[in-house]
Order: structure tokens, then C-alpha cells, then sequence
């Protein structure tokens, strides 16, 4: 009897542990702001510039990996959130890549697990990142306001 009771409370602590981990998976966060130039914010926009973040429109840019199963959701997602706001003042750019083909930059943004996602205003700043399978409406409220002509 002892035994089950000690199985039952290892499963239930389990449960709890992975509840917690996973409960921000696929919600938006807002980015930390207001670093100072240094020699590593310099590496790191290099990196982005060279994608394509920073190029006088918002950015979505998006790790996968041909492993990384949620990743196609992801780019579902993000595709059709793209597609619809297209017709913006300023319309949002799709941008993937690969973690295997490109871990500097991975490394730079501290991408811990895929599907990783980020949000990148008209001048290259990071706005949100979405750990998980962002969820339409909630990627599409941290899109819109960034599509906006006077948007910096």
C-alpha cells in the first residue's frame, strides 16, 4: 500500500511540474526594451539585417527544424496571419529559419526549444517571442499595430 501512495504523489507532482512548464507555451510576451548599444547589440543586429529583420517593415521570424513537428503548424500560422495583413500600410515579412543552418543566430536570441517565435518591429526591435505554436488571434494582435504607417 505504501508503495501506491508513493507512486500516486511522484505522478501527481509530475503532472504539476508539467503544467507549469508548458502553461506559456503559444502566448504572446512582450520583449524586454531599452538595451544600450554595445558590441554584442551590434553582433546581433548584423545577424538580423542579414535575414532581413530591420528592412523598414515588421518581421516574423520563426526557428524550425526538418525534425521539429509542431514547426509546420507554426508555419501555418504565421503564413496565413502574413497572407491576411498583406494589404497593410506596412505589411509584415515571413521570415524561417532553419535552427541546424543558422545556430548563431539562434544562439544570439537565446532559442532554448522550437517552434520559437519572434516579433520584429519596422526598425529591427524585438517586440514579443511566443515559445510554442502561436495561437492566430493572439499573433495577429501583436501584428496589427506594428502594420500601421506612423507604427516605431
Amino acid at each position: 500500500m505504501m508503495e501506491i501512495t508513493i507512486l500516486a504523489a511522484v505522478l501527481l507532482v509530475g503532472a504539476v511540474v508539467g503544467i507549469l512548464l508548458r502553461r506559456h507555451e503559444g502566448r504572446v510576451r512582450d520583449s524586454a526594451s531599452g538595451r544600450s548599444a554595445s558590441a554584442q547589440d551590434a553582433a546581433r543586429t548584423a545577424l538580423l539585417s542579414r535575414i532581413g529583420v530591420g528592412a523598414n517593415k515588421p518581421a516574423v521570424l520563426h526557428f524550425s527544424a526538418d525534425w521539429c513537428g509542431p514547426c509546420a503548424a507554426v508555419r501555418r500560422v504565421v503564413t496565413g496571419v502574413v497572407a491576411d495583413l498583406s494589404t497593410a500600410a506596412a505589411p509584415p515579412l515571413d521570415i524561417e529559419v532553419d535552427i541546424d543552418a543558422d545556430p548563431a543566430l539562434a544562439k544570439e536570441l537565446n532559442v532554448l526549444s522550437l517552434p520559437t517565435t519572434f516579433v520584429f518591429d519596422a526598425l529591427g526591435r524585438e517586440r514579443f517571442r511566443i515559445s510554442g505554436v502561436p495561437k492566430v488571434g493572439d499573433l495577429r494582435s501583436a501584428l496589427v499595430p506594428l502594420t500601421l504607417v506612423d507604427a516605431a
